[in-house]
């Protein structure tokens, strides 16, 4: 079936069944090699896009289901790395073995378009992304560095002074 995909501000015509996961489309037919498989259930966060703005796991959704979606990759998070949450990304040097980054990366951008200022609570609640390396503790710090840059994690802070 021939589906039309808008896929990091571009229109991708793709030949696929409606039920495949929106993960093997991007992968294999598209060439976003950035997006990860971890687990195929949609437990481990590896495969995590954002479809019309907000966090889905890519290995069990559906590309039937997204056809009319706008839909973001890593690789469309931003050309140059200069995305916010990239930036504290690298001050913060979170990656270990880096399989989970980019799922990691494209949950914290959701959570901060939705959540501009969150607290480490908020984080630690909506971060469910695994890290086999354990570098949550950096992981936390680079997106409330992030929210800090961007200005409404500093008005959050002084709002609770």
């Amino acid at each position: 079936m021939k589906l039309q995909l808008k896929i990091n501000g571009k229109r991708h015509a793709v030949e696929a069944e409606r039920d495949m996961p929106l993960l093997w489309v991007l992968r294999d037919y598209l060439g976003f090699s950035g997006t990860k498989f971890g687990c195929g259930a949609g437990l481990c966060g590896a495969c995590t896009v954002h479809v019309d703005g907000k966090a889905v796991r890519a290995c069990i959704t559906p590309v039937g289901t997204v056809a009319r979606a706008d839909i973001t990759t890593i690789e469309g998070l931003s050309a140059d790395n200069s995305h916010p949450i990239q930036r504290a990304w690298i001050v913060e040097q979170v990656p270990q073995c880096g399989y989970c980054q980019s799922g990691m990366i494209m949950a914290a951008s959701a959570l901060l378009k939705e959540k501009p200022a969150p607290g480490p609570e908020d984080v630690r609640a909506a971060m469910t992304n695994l890290c086999r390396c354990g570098t949550y503790p950096r992981v936390e710090r680079a997106i409330l560095r992030a929210a800090r840059a961007s200005g409404a994690g500093a008005a959050d802070e002084r709002a609770q002074s």
